[in-house]
């Protein structure tokens, strides 16, 4: 997605910013479409940083190759179409870009603006994984549980969750849970399990909560609480 890191600029940083990137430097330009896109020191026209995105995109600036296909993903500031994004995040992809190997495996798995390929969709999701991208770890996760793309494997799953769950995503740390209270992948752990789904459910991942809540009511790995249930 259109990345932000929450700080608002000053008139004069963003003046800066758009002198540079009006003399071709990519990293302004792509930065200035995040500037518009998300209303930062500007006021927000999704077609503004669509432009800069572009300009940065076509000299093979891979975030801007990224923030494009989002773009065309969603329909923000361009017409929506998913083969142009599939386009974008395969060219920053193949650069080596972690958010799009993980967005261009997904649009394999789904079929979205290429054909369905369950195994090219697990070949972008590792490559991302392997750079501890979040969403592909989690997503690697799935498709060994399923044995959608590989062979199905428990442990592997459960692997590729836990590394997910140890960087905070919820999911994955209710998955990881779920793999301890039925023993899938790992030995079965009662203690463990609600321990996951303790940090899933203290994120607000309303599955986690329902299961520690059935946890404190039957006892399992936990003492029996029906008012904490």
């Amino acid at each position: 997605m259109n990345k932000n890191n929450g700080n608002s600029i000053s008139k004069r940083e963003f003046e800066q910013l758009l002198q540079k990137a009006e003399s071709g430097v990519t990293s302004a330009q792509n930065n200035l479409g995040v500037c518009y896109a998300n209303g930062n020191g500007v006021p927000r026209d999704k077609e503004e940083a669509v432009k800069w995105y572009r300009k940065a995109a076509e000299q093979g600036d891979a975030k801007a190759q990224y923030n494009l296909g989002v773009s065309y993903s969603f329909g923000d500031g361009v017409s929506e179409d998913k083969a142009e994004a599939a386009k974008w995040f395969r060219k920053a992809a193949e650069q080596g870009d972690a958010d799009a190997q993980f967005s261009l495996g997904l649009c394999y798995e789904i079929g979205c603006g290429v054909p369905k390929d369950k195994s090219e969709a697990v070949k972008w999701y590792r490559k991302a994984a392997e750079q501890e991208n979040a969403n592909a770890l989690y997503s690697l996760g799935l498709c060994y549980e399923a044995g959608c793309g590989v062979p199905e494997n428990k442990s592997e799953a459960a692997k590729w969750y836990r590394k997910a769950a140890e960087q905070g995503y919820a999911n994955a740390q209710h998955s990881l849970g779920i793999c301890y209270k039925k023993g899938d992948g790992v030995s079965e752990d009662k203690a463990e399990a609600v321990k996951w789904y303790r940090k899933a459910a203290e994120q607000g991942y309303a599955d986690a909560q329902f299961n520690l809540g059935n946890c404190y009511r039957t006892g399992e790995g936990v003492s029996e609480d029906k008012s904490e249930a």
